[in-house]
């Protein structure tokens, strides 16, 4: 095993050898550290959850906004703050309100648990919804910038891995399981919890607060969908703050006969899986984290990419009445998340931003609405078109022009040829019949513009769209909303005082997406 990793065999203590994992990690103990490269991928993926986080309070979405005013009934003077002030709350109120916020539009950081250099391709999701876990330890214990994305590096390793090792979603788990494994771990750390004080609060996690994914099924989602980082990363808090206080919790969790990974995956005592984390160097779990181009269900990315990939080459497709039908095939669990025939007529945002045939006529339509001149690159074409939270309204998800196209879309199941494709890759291919009756194809598509292996989009040009626009609608009329962008960036440069103040800017009134 290379020097720049730490494993954890099945046959130890792995929920210790996280404890121990994370304080020597933030005390610089296991090597150098991460590179300049994985730092910065951090930093952005962290000013797009906050941006995509105070976006969603500006436009008053539900669950954030109660959770933000919940927060706000517990003040505490070394507490942690929320998104848009600097009044002092208890961490746990304050990180289950950002984090609420973070997760709201499902437009932030992905991940799909794929490493196949060490065969840990167990495929879970997760999303970089925890980073104000971090923030909230960070302001309590009066540290900066620069150990607060050296912390976030290190959540997102955990939970990185884990999602590599442990499929969740094939139990009919939550994926935030492993988000609130790390967060406690991280919090714990940096709040200076000893490695058996982590161990307990991880057992307490497994052990009491494990969600089901019966939070994400339904006709129409709920709030509980978008909030279940959120209320996981609070649990996370709690049990953390337990173990501090002197509360043992179950030890030795991933190896108990009774706990979730032994009931579903019966072992001779050990636990399912080795884990392997990343302690310097430039392979980190962050690495092969993808970003999502606007707000869509990420399993959707590669079929928009085939769209505009078509749009790009094919421009008359875009003249009235051009299109025919819209064929679509993808892989498993994309045809069964997002082609569920329920989500033929979604009628909330939750529900139309996991459906595949709306978010595809909803870039379409907007395409044809545009008029685009022909050249500008499929770069161009994303800046153009990308889904905004007004694409969500109950406007938007009603427009006859949208239902139309929906009704032409046909979403079908790739086969085996493209499910062994995954999760390297969002294995999809769009083809389009025009009122002619020629076919044009989109050939499969691998790796979409956002994903961690895409080698070919301006990844820095089309996030910088996307954060304008996000800061555009955070912050009030006639505020500087690239100060926003500019003061998340400074991050890792930020004092206590400045981390302290990170999210103490003026947050727009703009109610009507929900």
């Amino acid at each position: 095993m290379s020097a720049t990793f730490l494993e954890l065999p099945r046959d130890s203590n792995q929920a210790l050898g996280i404890g121990r994992y994370a304080v020597d990690f933030l005390a610089g103990k296991l090597g150098p550290g991460p590179s300049r490269v994985v730092l910065e991928r951090t930093r952005l993926f962290h000013t797009d959850a906050v941006l995509c986080g105070s976006s969603a309070l500006a436009l008053e979405t539900n669950a954030p906004t109660l959770l933000r005013r919940e927060a706000l009934e517990y003040p505490d003077a070394p507490g942690a703050t929320v998104l848009g002030g600097r009044q002092r709350v208890k961490a746990e109120k304050a990180v289950v309100a950002n984090c609420s916020a973070v997760r709201e539009w499902d437009s932030n950081g992905t991940n799909f648990g794929y490493n196949p250099a060490l065969g840990h391709t167990a495929g879970e999701f997760g999303h970089n919804d925890y980073y104000p876990v971090v923030i909230g330890a960070c302001q309590q214990t009066g540290l900066g910038g620069e150990r607060a994305l050296l912390a976030m590096v290190c959540l997102d390793e955990i939970r990185g891995r884990l999602a590599e090792v442990f499929s969740l979603k094939t139990y009919k788990i939550d994926h935030v399981v492993h988000g609130a494994i790390a967060s406690a771990a991280v919090y714990g750390a940096l709040m200076g919890a000893s490695p058996e004080q982590i161990e307990s609060a991880i057992g307490m996690v497994v052990a009491h607060y494990v969600p089901w994914r019966a939070i994400r099924a339904g006709k129409q989602l709920s709030d509980s969908k978008g909030a279940s980082a959120a209320i996981s990363a609070e649990a996370a808090v709690l049990s953390m703050k337990r173990a501090l206080a002197g509360f043992i919790g179950p030890g030795n969790i991933f190896r108990n006969p009774e706990s979730l990974f032994r009931q579903f995956v019966p072992t001779g005592g050990e636990s399912p899986f080795d884990l392997v984390l990343s302690h310097s160097g430039d392979d980190f779990a962050v690495m092969g984290m993808h970003f999502k181009l606007g707000l869509y269900e990420h399993q959707s990315a590669g079929a928009l990419q085939g769209l505009l990939n078509l749009i790009e080459a094919h421009a008359d497709l875009l003249a009235p009445g051009r299109i025919a039908r819209i064929k679509i095939k993808a892989y498993e669990p994309a045809f069964g998340i997002i082609g569920d025939p329920a989500k033929r007529d979604p009628q909330t945002r939750q529900s139309a931003d996991h459906s595949m045939v709306y978010i595809v006529a909803t870039m379409l339509r907007k395409a044809v609405e545009a008029g685009l001149p022909a050249g500008q690159g499929t770069d161009g074409l994303w800046k153009a078109l990308m889904l905004m939270p007004e694409d969500y309204s109950r406007a938007a998800i009603a427009h006859p022009k949208t239902r139309e196209l929906m009704a032409r879309i046909e979403f079908e199941h790739g086969g085996t040829e493209y499910d062994a494709r995954y999760p390297d890759g969002i294995p999809t291919s769009v083809a389009i019949i025009d009122s002619s009756g020629r076919e044009v194809d989109s050939g499969l598509v691998m790796y979409p513009a956002g994903h961690a292996r895409n080698v070919e989009a301006d990844l820095a040009g089309i996030l910088e769209a996307k954060f304008e626009r996000m800061a555009a609608l955070a912050v009030p009329d006639g505020h500087d909303s690239a100060a926003l962008i500019n003061r998340l960036g400074a991050l890792g440069s930020l004092d206590a005082d400045g981390l302290l103040g990170l999210y103490d800017f003026p947050i727009a009134s703009r109610p009507g997406v929900d």
